[in-house]
């Protein structure tokens, strides 16, 4: 792991963090809070991926000072060929610390042991300065901006990151 955060694996008590992370100040850049059913349809895909298609965490302080916020990784077709996607979430109260960046920087590790795909790209809407920071903190490399549908029915324009996690293409 790096530095003062670890990642534990999604289990069926995490529901709450979902819960959290559903508000408009969470989601303001993705298009809006969600329904009352998205975080818990959300919740039971996590706790049902299989983990030759990804994992999911939460984002836990190793001091033992709380649950900063949940992140990722899972297979996505993309451009012709599959790779892993990722993205995170930290909570109001444990932003401006640099946890996003540790956190994106252990789910690369993580990524890269499951091995599978050569390349982890994490899409943040352009607008979304910090998560573009976080990208770029953690050593990702910006390939330019993406037009998405996020959430269904909803265009976005993002920004195309992507980390370089060796091996071969798969």
């Amino acid at each position: 792991m790096d530095g003062d955060v670890r990642l534990v694996p999604w289990a069926d008590d995490d529901f709450r963090l979902l819960r959290g992370t559903s508000s408009l100040e969470m989601t303001g850049h993705l298009g809006g809070p969600e329904s009352e059913d998205e975080p818990a349809a959300r919740h039971r895909g996590y706790l049902e991926l299989e983990p030759a298609a990804g994992r999911m965490y939460r984002v836990v302080l190793a001091d033992g000072g709380g649950t900063a916020g949940p992140v990722g990784f899972w297979e996505r077709a993309w451009r012709g060929g599959t790779v892993w996607g990722t993205g995170w979430a930290v909570l109001p109260g444990f932003r401006g610390r640099g946890l996003a960046v540790r956190a994106a920087r252990a789910v690369v590790e993580e990524a890269r042991a499951a091995g599978r795909h050569r390349r982890l790209h994490a899409w943040p809407k352009v607008t979304h300065t910090a998560s573009n920071k976080v990208c770029e903190r953690a050593g990702f490399t910006l390939l330019g901006p993406v037009g998405f549908e996020y959430p269904k029915g909803h265009r976005i324009t993002c920004h195309d990151w992507w980390y370089d996690l060796g091996g071969e293409e798969g």
